[in-house]
């Protein structure tokens, strides 16, 4: 047994039947540049949120923070009770808000290490 057969594999996606007539109008939409029906169909099926047996719509991040930054979003997410990773994309969905120009003085603020 080597490593790789340790992987946690991902769970097989779960192909639901469709009948010729769906099909069939599903291969027309396709040609006349439409939206696919069935794909719409098995899309929210699949979006579910953070659930670890289910396709993600989360992806795994790797960034490098000063240990200031780390020790301020810790504190954050025990006072707030909000978890780190959704801490941070609210921030950054706040911070997508703002116009370049408020987005620019944010940048360009001299903090220690931040």
């Amino acid at each position: 047994m080597s490593l790789t057969d340790l992987k946690r594999k991902k769970p097989k996606q779960i192909i639901k039947p469709v009948s010729v007539d769906d099909f069939i109008e599903d291969a027309n939409n396709y040609a006349l540049g439409k939206a696919s029906l069935l794909a719409a169909a098995q899309t929210q099926a699949i979006v579910k949120g953070l659930d670890k047996k289910s396709t993600k719509i989360y992806r795994h991040a790797t960034f490098t923070l000063t240990e200031k930054s780390i020790a301020q979003l810790d504190s954050l997410s025990k006072s707030t009770s909000i978890a780190k990773s959704r801490l941070l994309r609210i921030l950054i969905h706040e911070f997508s808000q703002l116009t370049p120009a408020q987005q620019d003085h944010i940048a360009n603020k001299r903090h220690d290490e931040t």
